[in-house]
């Protein structure tokens, strides 16, 4: 679908429409690795669906190619701001979602070193409750660690902090 000409504006150069198209096809390309749920979200054009869909199963290289091309016209025929904006706002909550895990290792392996510090910044964000558990698992991990064993306690102990500095609200 191409847009109406209007007298006021200049014809895109070819140089320009290449440009867009790439645009579009590079914002196909990140359809095909988006997970289902979050493409259901984006209520896409069937056929783009079914193109996204079909490249996901593909492994031939030339194959994924063309469909990566055919991608990018299909994507010519709808409104692309709706998907851009949506990618956009998944990047954030990606990016969130790492500062906030390394937020927490950091506090795990303080935890684990036996900061006095660490262990008093976090008496002032957390209920006692939470933290005669959290320093119960750590005395567990600091255990596993020094008999060399697999370490399941640093793990509950990381996902125990996630979720008590988050309010519960940390993945899984």
């Amino acid at each position: 679908m191409s847009q109406p000409w209007n007298e006021d504006e200049e014809p895109l150069s070819k140089s320009e429409r290449k440009r867009r198209s790439e645009d579009l096809q590079k914002l196909g390309e990140q359809l095909i690795t988006l997970p289902a749920t979050e493409l259901d979200k984006l209520s896409l054009d069937e056929k783009l669906r079914d193109a996204v869909d079909a490249a996901r199963g593909m492994n031939k290289r030339g194959a994924l190619l063309r469909q990566r091309q055919y991608i990018g016209r299909l994507m010519r025929d709808v409104d692309a701001e709706p998907i851009r904006q949506a990618l956009a706002l998944r990047q954030v909550t990606d990016r969130r979602h790492v500062r906030l895990e390394h937020e927490v290792e950091s506090w795990r392996e303080r935890l684990l070193s036996d900061e006095p510090e660490a262990w008093s910044e976090l008496a002032t964000l957390l209920e006692a409750a939470d933290l005669r558990n959290l320093r119960s698992l750590a005395r567990q991990a600091r255990a596993e660690r020094s008999a060399a064993r697999p370490p399941a306690a640093s793990r509950q102990l990381f996902r125990r902090l996630r979720d008590a500095l988050t309010g519960g609200q940390g993945r899984n």
